[in-house]
């Protein structure tokens, strides 16, 4: 229900009681409710569980204008596999991505949690790209025991950036000076109100290199047949066609959902299953290609800056991101 239709009931039940002196408490802005189970094909006691990774990976609640509290992709898809934990007929899970990855720490969080579930729940796991599986996307899709791409995916980017924007020439016209008190010479490490000093650049790059190494660790981990030396040579930000990606061994095979959920039925060893997603009440999920929040559909195509850009400096964001 939208903002302006709650409101109008909130108001119609005032009027209406007013007459009596019965006070009513309607919840204007009321919390999401629980996951529940939709299907969306198919048949069979054998269930195959589809999962939606879509737009910018990130513990943020991006809910837009709206005042209506939706959940993190990384909250609703924490529910969803504690959910799925529980049901003994959930034998293969499928990741829908469309991302171009997200920040550092989300994106390793979100692989843990996807990791543990494997391990845990002893299911098959498949990645399917949509447009995008770049990244932090392709990051998460390395817990699956295969990858398949969308003919026109764009894939790749396996590496790290970090940006900030220096202002200081923009300060400088407008006749705004910044001041800064510190403690220690590199307490203002990244200020956007500075170039930076080559020991900053050092020191940015030290922590870039890190994160780097350890997406490699993570590719070698769940890219096996892919040599170490295969996937150095292919992590300096490159993206990929689909093709380019199958022949670098990047992807396993090239199909859509529909394939994606036939090669699980292979993997599974069962000819029948019924296939279903996790949505919340007044979610449109009927098809293999519904998502299960609004807040997950936007896939941002650039950066926007902070509002508060000229008030507070804006976050350090170490990010596993395609940013074209």
């Amino acid at each position: 229900m939208s903002i302006r239709r709650y409101l109008a009931t909130a108001i119609l039940i005032l009027l209406l009681s007013l007459g009596g002196c019965a006070f009513v408490t309607i919840p204007l802005f009321p919390e999401p409710q629980t996951l529940q189970e939709q299907i969306l094909e198919g048949e069979g006691k054998d269930k195959i569980l589809i999962l939606h990774v879509l737009g910018i990976i990130s513990e943020n609640n991006d809910s837009g204008p709206s005042f209506k509290r939706e959940p993190s992709m990384i909250e609703g898809i924490k529910e969803a596999l504690n959910r799925a934990r529980r049901d003994n007929a959930v034998k293969g899970l499928i990741l829908r991505i469309n991302s171009p990855g997200g920040s550092v720490t989300t994106s390793d969080i979100l692989y843990h949690e996807l990791i543990e579930f494997k391990n845990t729940k002893g299911v098959k796991i498949i990645a399917c790209f949509m447009d995008l599986g770049t990244s932090g996307g392709y990051y998460v899709a390395t817990v699956a025991d295969e990858i398949i791409a969308h003919p026109t995916t764009i894939t790749g980017s396996l590496s790290v950036i970090a940006m900030k924007f220096n202002v200081k020439g923009l300060l400088d016209l407008v006749g705004i000076k910044e001041e800064t008190i510190k403690s220690g010479e590199l307490k203002d490490i990244w200020s956007p109100f500075r170039p930076s000093s080559d020991e900053e650049r050092r020191i940015m790059q030290s922590i870039i290199d890190s994160f780097h190494q350890r997406f490699l660790n993570v590719i070698a981990d769940g890219r096996k047949h892919m040599t170490y030396q295969e996937i150095v040579r292919l992590a300096d930000g490159r993206i990929s066609s689909a093709d380019q990606a199958l022949e670098a061994k990047l992807i396993d095979r090239i199909g859509y959902m529909d394939d994606a959920i036939e090669r699980m039925k292979c993997l599974l060893g069962i000819r029948t299953a019924t296939v279903i997603t996790y949505a919340r009440p007044g979610t449109y999920a009927e098809t293999i290609y519904s998502g299960t929040s609004p807040s997950l559909h936007h896939i941002p195509h650039h950066i926007s800056l902070d509002r508060g850009l000229f008030l507070s400096p804006p976050k350090v964001r170490m990010m596993y991101l395609w940013v074209p």
